[in-house]
């Protein structure tokens, strides 16, 4: 198994999958080379789900934001995150018809990675969490529900408390054992921002993950969201984002969860209420009896701009965190003794 991390400069691993892991994963490589980025492997909407489907390819869209994120190469970035905007291949990014095609050609999905890897001039280690083909799925505890397909899930508005509800990946996934070495072996663990229950949740319900993240000696780091998600994390605060968090990996493992202090415009917070959501509210005095430290900062970033060539992709939101004001953060924090 090959090492993800050299020796001599400050190590992280990154967890999640999609946006909130490329923003961080973007800024924090300005610290360090010594970066893993794991990442979710449940992903089955827009151009990953069509390549999923019609080629039986693993899911490449979120490792493909993270290969981008880490890498020095500009011109090849742009090339891997171009978007078709018509014909046959509408909708699909270069990025992820170039793993499927590379996954086809090794007969393994972990050899694309790899050699996409030194196509981008990464700077670290992008790993799946897994390598089975897996699907998320949803089921609440009275049997009321079962949602399946982590497409279905990402739209669904909920009917009853999400917070009751157990995910599940089917069939059973392994663990990607260098996931487990990652973890093992970093100064400091980041979960990033993300949707809970499609992006950061299928990660963490993984067998061993949490059991890793428990034993691990390294400081772990939650970047709770800016926002809530309409119609499934209406009025979370930060803690309850921490609490679904820990109860996905089975285990109280956050040293630090990190939130937004900053207020929006009105102009940005109406803007944040036709996306259906609203600023994470800081329930001060919960945060601080909690057995992690909660940590403040100004987080708020500027709005991403719409890509008119994402005819595949449902709703994405536009909001985002100030990726350099967080990363400075971390690494402070992965300082202190």
């Amino acid at each position: 198994m090959k090492d993800p991390f050299k020796p001599n400069e400050l190590k992280i691993a990154v967890i999640g999958g999609g946006t909130g892991s490329f923003t961080m994963l973007s800024a924090l490589k300005k610290y360090t080379t010594q970066i893993a980025a794991i990442v979710s492997m449940a992903d089955d909407g827009g151009s990953t789900g069509v390549l999923r489907d019609e080629l039986g390819a693993l899911p490449p869209g979120d490792v493909r934001q993270c290969l981008v994120a880490l890498s020095d190469s500009p011109k090849i970035r742009d090339l891997f995150q171009y978007r078709f905007d018509g014909g046959t291949l509408g909708g699909h990014s270069f990025g992820n018809v170039l793993l499927s095609t590379l996954e086809k050609i090794t007969g393994d999905f972990s050899q694309a990675v790899e050699t996409a890897s030194e196509i981008l001039r990464i700077r670290g280690t992008v790993i799946p969490v897994t390598l089975d083909n897996v699907r998320l799925k949803m089921e609440w505890a009275d049997k009321s529900l079962v949602l399946h397909g982590e497409r279905v899930i990402d739209e669904e508005y909920f009917k009853h408390d999400p917070r009751r509800a157990e995910l599940s990946l089917v069939p059973t996934a392994q663990v990607n054992p260098m996931a487990l070495a990652a973890i093992e072996q970093a100064d400091i663990i980041v979960v990033a921002p993300g949707d809970l229950y499609t992006s950061l949740g299928p990660l963490l319900v993984i067998d061993g993950i949490g059991e890793a993240l428990k034993k691990t000696t390294a400081k772990t780091v939650y970047v709770s969201n800016l926002v809530s998600k309409k119609g499934q994390t209406d009025g979370f605060t930060v803690s309850d984002h921490a609490a679904e968090i820990e109860r996905f990996a089975g285990t109280p493992f956050l040293d630090y969860v990190l939130y937004n202090k900053q207020q929006p415009s009105v102009e940005i917070a109406k803007r944040y209420e036709e996306e259906g959501g609203y600023v994470t509210k800081v329930d001060s005095d919960t945060l601080h009896e909690q057995h992690y430290q909660a940590v403040g900062g100004d987080f708020l970033g500027a709005m991403a701009a719409l890509n008119e060539a994402d005819s595949l992709i449902g709703h994405r939101s536009l909001i985002r965190h100030d990726a350099d004001a967080v990363a400075k953060m971390i690494v402070g924090l992965a300082s202190n003794d």
